[in-house]
Order: C-alpha cells, then sequence, then structure tokens
C-alpha cells in the first residue's frame, strides 16, 4: 500500500506531536482507518488500550491475523455514520483518536459527517491526531504520474480508482474540526513517508499538515 510505510517513519513520527497535547493518556486510544493494522500494533506497543477500526472487512481480517497476540482489538465502524460512532463511544468511553489520510479517501459530503463522529469518539476528555495531505501534495503527485515513465506503481491504482490525494484544501480541515465543536490545539507541516520510491531510490514524500483538537 502506497501510505503504509514501516511505524517509525509514520506514527512513530507523529506520536510526540499528539502526547504533549493528550488531556488524558491513559484513555483508550483509537487508530481510524486502521487498514492492516500496521500503525495499530505500533501504537498497541505504546498504550495500554488501543482500537483499530476501519471500513473495510478484508483490511480488519488482514490486521487480526498479522496481531495473533492480541496486542490491539479491532472494529467494523464507519465513523461517519453518528450511530456506529455514538456506539462506539459507549462502549469505550472517551478516546483518543489518531487518524491518518482518511479524509481525502472520503466523498466531499461525507467529510464533515466524519469529524463529526471523531468529536463524538473524543467525548469531553480526548483529543484527536488529523494527519491529512496538504494541498501541494497534488501537484506533487501530478507531477510524480506526469514523468517519463508514467505514475510509480503504487500509485497508478489509487489514480485509477478515482482517490485524489491532496484534493481537501488546507483550510477545510480546521473548520471541519471547529463544525464538529472541537478547538484546534497545535498544527504544524510534515512530510508523509509513502511506500514507493524514485528510481534513485529515493522515498517518495509528500507534504502533509497535522492537527491536534479537542474540548477545553
Amino acid at each position: 500500500m502506497l501510505w503504509d510505510a514501516e511505524p517509525a517513519l509514520t506514527a512513530g513520527v507523529h506520536l510526540p506531536l499528539f502526547e504533549k497535547h493528550l488531556a488524558a493518556p491513559g484513555l483508550p486510544l483509537v487508530d481510524l482507518g486502521c487498514g492492516n493494522g500496521t500503525q495499530t500494533r505500533f501504537l498497541a506497543d505504546r498504550y495500554p488500550r488501543v482500537i483499530g477500526v476501519d471500513l473495510s472487512a478484508a483490511a480488519l481480517d488482514h490486521a487480526g491475523r498479522a496481531d495473533p497476540a492480541g496486542q490491539a482489538s479491532y472494529r467494523l465502524a464507519d465513523a461517519a455514520d453518528r450511530t456506529e460512532a455514538e456506539s462506539l463511544h459507549a462502549e469505550l468511553g472517551d478516546a483518543n483518536v489518531y487518524m491518518r489520510g482518511v479524509l481525502h479517501q472520503c466523498e466531499p459530503g461525507d467529510r464533515q459527517a466524519l469529524v463529526d463522529g471523531i468529536a463524538a469518539l473524543v467525548g469531553d476528555r480526548g483529543r484527536v491526531l488529523l494527519v491529512e495531505l496538504a494541498e501541494a501534495a497534488g501537484l506533487r503527485l501530478r507531477e510524480l504520474a506526469g514523468g517519463p515513465g508514467g505514475p510509480p506503481a503504487k500509485l497508478a491504482p489509487v489514480l485509477r480508482h478515482g482517490i485524489a490525494p491532496g484534493e481537501v484544501a488546507d483550510a477545510a480541515v480546521p473548520e471541519f474540526l471547529r463544525a464538529a465543536g472541537l478547538t484546534v490545539l497545535a498544527g504544524g507541516d510534515l512530510p508523509l513517508a509513502t511506500t514507493e520510491f524514485l528510481a534513485d531510490g529515493t522515498r517518495v514524500e509528500l507534504p502533509s499538515k497535522w492537527l491536534v483538537a479537542g474540548r477545553v
């Protein structure tokens, strides 16, 4: 997968940004959009209770098989469905939420609903760390796609399936959070590592934005 770089380059980079803003570090940690669980297992080595949540049953099956020791637990759920988000909150209580690169994969009309679902999971004490591709990533990906050899192998299916990385405006993400009743506590710029490499062996990194938010 294009986005599933090793945790030392992804969640391992993001956690220090997140942890300094956690009001209650002992809350359950939800890895929202966990995919095959690579980052979830890394998080489960560092937090007492980690739950990987995804829309894809196939991805969760892979995640479970890759975690035979049961370091984390996994849930099939759509956080953009308010009922499902509230049901998960009823089970877990307030939670801290880590979400990386999911908003740009949502249908535009679902993005506010997804952030509203995150706000339901966070409750009064939790925090959310969102990492999303910046608008500038779209330009970089178009450059890569238009190169002499065409798009890199792992990027081609992403574009073919209609996912448009970088299409979420930089200013939109904090507005989604505010509309959901969350306050942006911190944010900044960060390169997002991918699993793709250029012909010279250089890893493809894309511009991204990170934000920490919660109720204060």
